[in-house]
């Protein structure tokens, strides 16, 4: 096997002069090696183009989007990874004054006595931010972004904390771009990590609009090895969000039926999570409710989205605003509890192990435009929310065109979280 040139490197220096390695310069050697890692799953995405798949169809990963549309989804994103070994890794919690207009829970509030589960990681109020790492390298889903480091997010008014204790995260709304420019935008990365768990994410807003691609989800080290986890995604004026998980080969899940799956949201790929094997598409499960995404989520003040990981399952959970659990408000959840329902979206450990192909996650959100599954789907109508194409609705023949000149439009292309939270049960290690 051939190392790449950047391991190498970090190797070569090590050995003559290791107290001369600076964390920078691991850094800057760990993110060419990511981009080595993207290169290699393109290659592989073009050399299994077309296999097992319609007359015409596109190869799109995370890095692009799967060619299905009911689906036209994207798939996977490289991302770099804080912290190893099982559990959580890392540091960075932090809390701070709740929302006012949303009724946050207090961070200070202990679970009782009958809680299975221990808060080991919280971003909330006005230390949010502390613990994440900006991305301000180039969007590997061809997005026609610039992502900013934190000091330029703040200063730019893109980066902040409201005055009712809640984070945003916008998009440049400058109108009439150069031809080749691109928009500001925010991507931002955990720098804890953990195995196994259940991350809760409570947000008022989301991007929407035509142009956009908001996701919030969860990364392993290695793509696709460590596996990934989409928990919030959609591109321009969808309203029903879509979960999906993508893999090393191996994982599968056993149906393609919602009532075999006992879930509330409808497969929209395939069982084959692998993504080699799929061309990326993984196993997309997209949510039946119009208010899980978008300005139907919007438009009811938010609400939360839970992700919960065990040995044997992944599940996904959304509670619009007037039906949180109130385990979760008292910072007690309990996936057990019949105040939960059934999950928007479930992935069986009956032909996946949910220690072998996920481990060590980190979570992100950010908001990228156009790209490869927002420009991809820039001309169809027919999915929930995209009655009529965006060409249609903007007047304008591409996404990018759009993007460019209409600054405006990006008003609505935020996020405002309340918190996120990740928790453990109680008798896992976090080593």
């Amino acid at each position: 096997m051939q190392l790449p040139f950047s391991l190498l490197l970090l190797s070569v220096s090590l050995l003559t002069s290791p107290e001369a390695v600076s964390a920078n310069f691991i850094k800057r050697a760990h993110e060419t090696a990511l981009r080595h890692s993207k290169g290699l799953a393109r290659d592989l995405r073009v050399a299994l183009q077309g296999i097992g798949q319609p007359a015409g169809a596109l190869l799109i990963p995370r890095d692009v989007s799967p060619a299905i549309d009911a689906v036209v989804q994207k798939v996977f994103c490289v991302s770099p990874t804080k912290g190893s070994g099982g559990g959580l890794a890392g540091s960075g919690s932090a809390s701070g004054a709740p929302s006012a207009t949303v009724g946050v829970p207090n961070p200070k509030a202990t679970p009782s006595a009958s809680s299975n589960w221990k808060m080991i990681q919280s971003w909330q109020g006005q230390s949010f931010f502390d613990g994440w790492d900006f991305w301000d390298t180039a969007d590997p889903t061809n997005g026609i972004v610039d992502y900013l480091s934190q000091s330029d997010a703040t200063a730019k008014g893109l980066a902040s904390i409201s005055s009712s204790g809640t984070a945003l995260m916008k998009v440049d709304t400058t109108n009439n771009l150069s031809s080749n420019a691109n928009r500001a935008s925010i991507r931002i990365t955990t720098q804890a990590s953990w195995t196994l768990g259940l991350v809760i994410m409570d947000a008022v807003h989301m991007p929407t609009g035509c142009g956009t691609w908001p996701a919030f989800w969860s990364n392993g080290p290695n793509w696709p090895a460590g596996g990934e986890i989409d928990v919030v995604e959609g591109v321009n004026d969808y309203t029903n969000n879509q979960a999906t998980i993508h893999t090393n080969p191996g994982c599968s899940i056993p149906s393609l039926t919602t009532s075999s799956l006992d879930i509330t949201g409808t497969l929209v790929a395939t069982t084959n999570c692998a993504a080699a094997e799929t061309q990326n598409a993984g196993c997309g499960i997209r949510a039946n409710t119009n208010n899980s995404f978008g300005t139907g989520f919007n438009a009811i003040s938010g609400g939360v989205y839970a992700m919960h990981w065990t040995t044997e399952q992944i599940s996904v959970y959304f509670f619009p605003r007037s039906s949180i659990p109130s385990d979760i408000a008292a910072g007690n959840p309990d996936p057990t509890s019949s105040a939960w329902g059934t999950p928007m979206a479930l992935w069986p450990a009956t032909d996946c192990n949910m220690t072998q192909f996920f481990y060590q996650h980190v979570a992100i959100f950010d908001t990228t435009l156009c790209g490869d599954w927002a420009s991809g789907v820039w001309n169809n109508a027919g999915v929930p929310g995209q009655e009529q194409s965006c060409a249609q609705r903007t007047g304008y023949s591409t996404c990018e065109a759009f993007v460019r000149a209409e600054g405006a439009a990006f008003e609505q292309a935020y996020w405002e979280v309340n918190y996120v939270k990740v928790y453990q049960e109680k008798n896992q290690t976090s080593s």
